[in-house]
């Protein structure tokens, strides 16, 4: 892998310094060009000048030492031809070459030769510069230059040869850089690689169902496809592990609750046998009996309410309920527990709903209304939601202490509807907040009962429907549970 990401990334530097290298070795050499052709340009126009005053006074003479001059200080061949075409002075021109002969011809017609744009090291020697001798229309001749391209040339590689120097320090450069970024990334990348082989390899097979690899829709190099397949194994064999688990969990509930009905119903008949001396122990074993057959009760609820999609037992997306006739219902179904443990149990408006900090007892009584007149819907099954409020109603009348008030409040919220059931009781120590809703915890405050689950079962209930459940402080004292659920449109 470190090869193939070396190889991209050389290959992006190499555009890159390419991209710059090139535009600059042109420019460079176009320039240097110009430079020539613009200076034997003017050399060519200043010969034109001093031809066209010869001829205009009839003498030659200074023209010709002029290119004499011209000729030693430069080496260039000079040519000057008359308005026939018949050479005027000549400093090393081969007037049989097809080219001089074209570029005469030229300037005698008023026309310049087109000039190379560019040059390059391995272009020709020699470059024609060519000119009209006369003013306007009136040509008297023609001056041509064999200007010599070695200098321009030789300039050019140089440049060249810098720019290439240059291009390759920074070429060196990135492929430096590019080592030390491979290593950095790629090092952690492939011990994690290995550490992920070898436990993937010490995983058992996917049972029953195949897992869908995210190579097979993503693809990439195959060091990564490799690392992504054994994430994948391990990703199956931790979901199939906690399918297994509350699998174990349900199957071990249930296969325990026939023996301890048999032995429940063994009890009840050994009841009027057991002498008066063993009454006490008796009861007590009746007792555990019945609150070990709860907490098999209880994991079982828990079980259901905490196993995964792929037992079937998911929220469907069509549950809903009106939860202001739900939090009604259990109102009146709760109404004589409550009234037996000497707690008041009323209801919030139903826009308003007792927040953390409310004296709940300065509350005033309201009933909720009987039917949705909203339209507000909850995205939760009415047994469900009822199931919730139950735990939540149950520990409030347990717990709360006779005297204490319980208020239940439904508010609506954009997309989100609240249940909360609040009390001014004993509540708890604010350090034990945050465990009430863990498993078999239950509060120092707590009576002697229950199995520390119904709310660990209602806080599975509201998730596997995309809810929340939070327990909340009441001032002065107290305890609030608050039930979150989507809202659904009907």
């Amino acid at each position: 892998m470190r090869r193939r990401l070396l190889t991209a990334l050389t290959v992006f530097a190499a555009l890159a310094v390419l991209a710059f290298a090139i535009p600059l070795s042109l420019t460079a050499a176009t320039s240097r060009t110009q430079q020539l052709v613009l200076g034997r340009s003017g050399d060519a126009d200043r010969f034109a000048t001093l031809a066209d005053a010869a001829a205009s006074a009839g003498g030659g003479r200074a023209l010709a030492d002029e290119v004499g001059r011209y000729h030693e200080l430069f080496g260039e061949n000079v040519l000057v031809v008359d308005a026939r075409g018949a050479p005027i002075v000549n400093s090393g021109v081969e007037m049989s070459d097809p080219r001089i002969s074209a570029a005469v011809a030229a300037a005698r017609r008023n026309q310049r030769p087109q000039q190379v744009n560019r040059l390059t090291p391995w272009s020709a020697p020699v470059m024609l510069i060519a000119r009209p001798v006369g003013t306007g229309v009136q040509v008297n001749g023609a001056v041509v230059i064999e200007a010599s391209t070695a200098a321009a040339r030789a300039a050019i590689a140089r440049v060249w040869a810098v720019i290439a120097l240059g291009a390759l320090g920074a070429m060196v450069v990135f492929m430096l850089l590019a080592l030390v970024l491979s290593r950095w990334v790629l090092r952690p990348l492939a011990a994690m690689s290995d550490a992920v082989a070898e436990l993937t390899a010490t995983l058992p097979k996917p049972r029953g169902r195949t897992p869908a690899p995210i190579t097979r829709r993503y693809g990439g190099p195959p060091e990564i496809r490799a690392l992504a397949e054994s994430v994948d194994a391990m990703a199956t064999a931790v979901a199939d592990s906690a399918d297994a688990q509350h699998q174990l969990v349900a199957d071990t509930a249930h296969a325990m609750r026939n023996p301890l009905a048999a032995l429940s119903i063994r009890l009840d008949s050994l009841e009027y046998a057991v002498p008066d001396r063993a009454s006490t122990t008796f009861r007590g074993a009746t007792a555990e009996v019945e609150r070990l057959t709860a907490l098999l009760d209880d994991l079982l609820e828990l079980a259901v309410a905490q196993a995964p999609a792929s037992f079937g037992t998911a929220a469907s997306t069509e549950e809903h309920c009106d939860p202001a006739q739900v939090a009604a219902d259990r109102i009146d179904a709760w109404a004589s527990a409550f009234d037996e443990a000497g707690v008041r149990l009323t209801s919030a408006p139903a826009d308003h709903s007792p927040e953390p900090g409310d004296d709940v007892s300065a509350t005033p009584v309201h009933t909720l209304p009987p039917s949705n007149e909203t339209g507000t819907w909850a995205a939760i099954s009415s047994a469900a939601l009822a199931q919730i409020l139950d735990v939540a109603l149950s520990n409030s009348c347990r717990y709360a202490g006779s005297g204490a008030h319980t208020v239940v409040g439904v508010t609506v919220e954009p997309g989100w509807v609240t249940v909360r059931i609040a009390d001014d009781g004993t509540g708890v120590p604010p350090e034990e907040l945050d465990k009430l809703t863990a498993r078999f915890f239950r509060g120092t405050t707590a009576a002697a009962g229950g199995t520390g689950l119904g709310l660990s079962i209602a806080q599975a209930l509201a998730k596997a429907r995309g809810g929340t459940l939070t327990v909340e402080a009441v001032r002065p004292h107290g305890l609030a549970v608050a039930v979150g659920v989507p809202m659904v449109a009907r």
